[in-house]
């Protein structure tokens, strides 16, 4: 399946990618609201000017000249695979607490649970809070707590 690449940016101006089915795709969940910044969870969100990517899953690399550039996107594909590893072993090496996030966050920091490192969800209200208080966390979209992912 091939997906689309858009870089994104939101009105704080935090850049990054999103990997859609379609334009079309892309464009229905900006009218549903589900698109957010996965740094500070803004929900107004614009398309950068880029030049088009697709992602293509099972692509074959075919033979090239040494003298050419790399151009058929097996980098782009090398690194997706790395980083799909780095998360798995994230998901792999931290407990979910889903929803309970914030307050199992701030009994660590406080030492009132054990000190480990923790997944889960918060809103942009409690991330605040938490870091209001001196507590690291950092966002990272929902499709990397993907169970296919683990």
């Amino acid at each position: 399946m091939a997906l689309k690449v858009f870089d994104l940016q939101c009105d704080t101006g935090h850049v990054f990618e999103g990997w859609f089915a379609s334009r079309a795709d892309y464009d229905s969940q900006v009218e549903r609201g589900l698109l957010g910044c996965p740094v500070c969870d803004s929900k107004t969100i614009s398309r950068r000017v880029s030049a088009p990517r697709l992602n293509v899953s099972g692509a074959t690399r075919q033979p090239s000249s040494r003298n050419q550039p790399d151009t058929d996107g097996s980098d782009a594909a090398t690194m997706q695979a790395e980083l799909i590893r780095h998360v798995r072993a994230v998901l792999r090496a931290t407990e979910n607490v889903g929803p309970r996030f914030a307050h199992e966050a701030r009994r660590i920091h406080e030492g009132d649970a054990p000190e480990r490192p923790i997944r889960g969800t918060a809103s942009a209200d409690e991330r605040e809070a938490l870091a209001e208080d001196g507590i690291a966390v950092m966002s990272v979209p929902a499709i990397f707590d993907d169970e296919r992912l683990q």
